[in-house]
């Protein structure tokens, strides 16, 4: 199942904010910047991403994985659960 349209528009603006940090960021180097003011935008960079996918794991909770669930098929449960424990298990 896809993003919710509800909250496509959301995650899809903070992604094109995230687009233009990166072009900054790259114009940074370029201009030989001082390295910590690149690596304080890199972070910021890594927090806005981590922002956008705990939005994207909540949309696969409600959706997705409850869909699975509610559905009364234990191996389609356990299918999901098994997923979003590898995933979790990247992010730690």
């Amino acid at each position: 199942m896809p993003v919710r349209d509800a909250d496509r528009e959301n995650i899809t603006n903070r992604l094109s904010r995230i687009e233009g940090q990166i072009r900054g960021l790259k114009r940074m180097v370029e201009e030989d910047r001082y390295c910590g003011d690149i690596l304080d935008q890199i972070h910021s960079v890594q927090q806005a991403l981590k922002s956008v996918g705990r939005a994207i794991t909540r949309n696969h909770l409600e959706t997705c994985v409850t869909d699975a669930i509610r559905s009364g098929d234990e191996s389609a449960a356990q299918e999901s659960y098994d997923e979003i424990m590898g995933l979790l298990e990247k992010e730690l």
